[in-house]
């Protein structure tokens, strides 16, 4: 049966159109787009179906490669939270695609072949990241993505390939601390499959060597995740990036990065192990709380719209470990339900980005105005809808994540990072709602000119491709918001041993 298939299928997707879209392009480059998005599209079909198949059979498929058993050989499983994962990124990334036509014939159309393949690439990556059940390919899988990362963050303004260049050394320095943990990991227990290793770890948890591999592991992880002060890389790679580039990574990597997280804290050493020994969820959340008011605060500062979108991703990253530090069922819900909702809000907050520098030439905050309603009405109806779901308000979805979170936060009774929760709402209702006050209230200079000038605005909004991917994000955000609860029982059956 496909459903058996599924772990194999998708990455084998992104590879056959890795290769595929080089070999067309060399000849007719004017469909590697299409290619691009008929691969990504092929794979969030076998990823809903994959996800189907989960909901209705609560069955975990581990798929071993040339039929060798591990420790010998690796395995893929795919159990209810990679499934919810690999169908968010994938998802994310078909609609991103979608909205790219237009962008990659303005931004970079001569390099259009090589950077389609280069998206497989990161996605191939990504898509194994989350998927391989052995620690070794995991690193493997994450340089591919890194890799193809740095390739697609080079691709964009003047300063690019410098903040490309700044997040390949520090990159590297992260994917480098992982692998030393894995090694330390591998000294101790013989195997570097996840399953096999955790039933091991208890036995070897005090030794030295596996408190350095904890430590190693996390801090490694922590640099692709962004988690502050680890994310000295991201403000400048998402801000000078393509505007494809921005709006495929900023909601996907990280969160691919917080998913390794998880893994690596809840489901291969547990809770009640690490604690033992080091107090790292208590660490975790304190680094968590004071990146969520930090990116807040820095977001507040900017005054160019990609890089306020850039630290908001440094503050939203810190919500989804913060789920992760609190370690109860409320947390973990929060912040899986966050990782959907920030990729919806992210992804779409971009897009916008994207349209207004095609349209408009710029996305400098200062520069807006009352005239984009006018000239722009869906695109300022979608950018409101993220907007506002960011801030927290009901029925959007970035209300209902950021509410278990604060339900987790009382469970423990962790009142500092409640407070941070209430705080960094208000800082996210400043920073997004000085941009809907430009856009849909008038200043009384402004009136003056119009009057004056007596020109007529004529409408410019985007074409109907660019709309579309904008338009599902925001019905979106309405969606899991109002159906938040059946997404809850979904995440329910998640949790990790001992939850």
């Amino acid at each position: 049966m496909i459903g058996s298939e599924i772990p194999a299928l998708i990455p084998i997707v992104f590879i056959f159109f890795a290769i595929l879209i080089p070999v067309i392009g060399v000849w007719k480059r004017h469909i590697t787009w299409h290619l691009a998005l008929l691969g990504s599209g092929i794979a969030t079909l076998f990823s809903a179906y994959g996800m189907l198949h989960f909901i209705q059979t609560g069955e975990t498929i581990r798929y071993f490669f040339g039929g060798w058993m591990p420790p010998v050989g690796i395995e893929f499983v795919y159990d209810g939270l990679a499934a919810f994962i690999v169908l968010v990124i994938n998802a994310i990334a078909f609609l991103v695609l979608i909205h790219s036509k237009k962008i990659s014939e303005a931004e970079f159309p001569h390099k259009k072949t090589g950077y389609f393949s280069v998206v497989m690439l990161m996605m191939l990556g990504f898509n194994g990241m989350v998927l391989t059940g052995d620690l070794f390919n995991l690193y493997v899988f994450l340089e591919i993505s890194s890799l193809s990362s740095y390739a697609l963050i080079a691709i964009g303004e003047k300063r690019a390939p410098f903040a490309a260049f700044r997040y390949l050394i520090i990159g590297t320095v992260g994917g480098s601390l992982y692998l030393l943990g894995v090694g330390f990991l591998y000294t101790v227990t013989g195997t570097l499959n996840i399953i096999d290793m955790h039933e091991m770890l208890p036995q070897f948890i005090g030794h030295s060597s596996v408190i350095v591999a904890l430590i190693l592991m996390i801090i490694g992880i922590g640099v692709k995740a962004a988690l502050f002060p680890l994310h000295g890389w991201l403000p400048d790679s998402y801000t000078y990036a393509s505007s494809t580039s921005s709006a495929i990574i900023a909601p996907i990597g990280t969160k691919v990065a917080a998913y390794i997280l998880f893994r690596v804290v809840l489901f291969l050493f547990g809770v009640d192990l690490i604690d033992s020994q080091l107090p790292v969820t208590t660490i975790i959340g304190i680094f968590a709380g004071i990146g969520i008011l930090y990116g807040s605060i820095m977001a507040i500062a900017q005054s160019e719209l990609k890089k306020m979108l850039a630290y908001s991703s440094v503050s939203q990253i810190g919500y989804i470990i913060m789920g992760l530090s609190l370690a109860n069922p409320f947390g973990f819900i929060g912040a899986i339900l966050h990782v959907l909702n920030h990729a919806l809000m992210k992804a779409l907050l971009f897009l916008v980005s994207g349209s207004m520098r095609l349209k408009e030439g710029h996305s400098i905050i200062t520069k807006f105005d009352d005239s984009y309603r006018k000239k722009y009405p869906w695109t300022m109806a979608a950018f409101t809808t993220a907007a506002v779901s960011m801030v927290g308000l009901p029925p959007l979805a970035g209300f209902f994540s950021k509410w278990y979170l604060a339900l987790g936060t009382i469970e423990n009774s962790s009142w500092m990072l409640l407070a941070v929760i209430l705080i960094s709402s208000l800082l996210n209702a400043v920073y997004f709602f000085r941009i809907l006050e430009k856009v849909y209230m008038k200043s009384p200079e402004a009136s003056e000119v119009a009057e004056m000038a007596q020109t007529p605005v004529q409408k410019n909004e985007v074409s109907a491709s660019m709309m579309f991917p904008m338009s599902v994000m925001a019905i979106g955000l309405f969606v899991v918001g109002i159906f938040n609860a059946y997404i809850v029982e979904i995440i329910v059956t998640m949790f990790p041993a001992g939850f």
